[in-house]
């Protein structure tokens, strides 16, 4: 990429988030990521807390060092509250070619917070904007003023789901499975539970790499004979196209039916949750994550209320 903006920090990620809708309403810049995760970026937090460019900067470029300072503490405390523990404040995310930092719900509600009711000098924006985000949540705010619609989200998950069967549905060598068409049960419920299905939320490389270890761990290949590699081709468009095919393995039909039952033994009930809450830290909404946790009769990850009626959501570590 040859341009960047609003580079307020420079976090490690190894890939950047693609930007599915972005806006200036009343002069905060926000946008919604291709898997439904909201956000304002640094102007657009900046704006709504009513702080300088040169403020927001100085906390997030080396948060590690500005967490042991006073402020920092203070602010850290109410990550904490929102049950953020990321190393960074915010995610690097892509729009049209140019690199923009992104600032999701926890990290914007504990900063304006911080801003509206801890700092020495109270900032009027940032109070303002506390009152309008206490009235409704913070994904809402976002989806409605940047015109984003969700429910078309859900047809563009099963879209991105059936497209990949489909390309499944041959590729295997015959008496071989693929993981990817062996986890449909697993995407569909997650598919209806809201969570929005696209080239990065997927739980099919998760399951993969854990499989892959539990095979060699249990030298499986002995019993059942050896796996094979085969060419796993994405949908053309699916950033991992461009490298298709994808060298992935294919394993003997006879050991199917240990793959299910370690899936729904194993990978589910120790693995899943801690997918999912993965993406919570990403802005997944707990109750969705939970509905497709309880899809499976699994142990919902717990829902606590903080303080001031903020009506938000605290984590239980699994």
């Amino acid at each position: 990429m040859s341009k960047k903006t609003d580079r307020t920090i420079e976090p490690i990620q190894e890939s950047l988030f693609h930007v599915e809708k972005q806006a200036i309403v009343n002069d905060i810049e926000m946008g919604v990521l291709e898997s439904g995760v909201p956000y304002l970026t640094g102007h657009g937090l900046e704006r709504m807390c009513g702080i300088t460019h040169g403020t927001l900067r100085e906390l997030t470029s080396n948060w590690s060092e500005e967490k042991l300072k006073p402020h920092g503490k203070a602010i850290l405390k109410l990550l904490e509250e929102y049950n953020y523990t990321e190393d960074s404040l915010c995610i690097r995310a892509e729009q049209n070619g140019v690199e923009i930092t992104a600032f999701t719900e926890p990290v914007c509600l504990a900063i304006v917070e911080y801003f509206a009711f801890v700092s020495d000098i109270p900032k009027v924006q940032a109070i303002n904007a506390f009152r309008t985000l206490a009235r409704t949540k913070f994904r809402e705010f976002v989806y409605v003023a940047v015109g984003y619609a969700p429910n078309q989200k859900i047809l563009d998950s099963w879209k991105h789901f059936h497209d990949r069967v489909d390309m499944t549905l041959d590729a295997a060598p015959d008496g071989y499975f693929g993981v990817f068409r062996e986890i449909a049960f697993m995407v569909v419920p997650m598919i209806r539970a809201g969570i929005m299905i696209s080239d990065k939320v997927v739980p099919d490389i998760s399951v993969g790499k854990a499989w892959s270890a539990f095979w060699d761990e249990k030298k499986l290949a002995d019993e059942y004979g050896e796996r094979i590699k085969y060419p796993h081709e994405y949908p053309p468009y699916y950033p991992q196209s461009k490298s298709n095919p994808q060298p992935s393995y294919a394993y003997p039909d006879s050991a199917l039916g240990v793959f299910r039952a370690w899936l729904r033994e194993h990978y589910i009930t120790t693995k899943f949750p801690n997918y999912l809450l993965g993406q919570t830290k990403k802005g997944m909404p707990i109750g969705i994550a939970n509905q497709a946790i309880e899809a499976f009769n699994g142990t919902a990850i717990e829902d606590k209320s903080t303080k001031k009626n903020k009506n938000t959501k605290k984590l239980k570590k699994l």
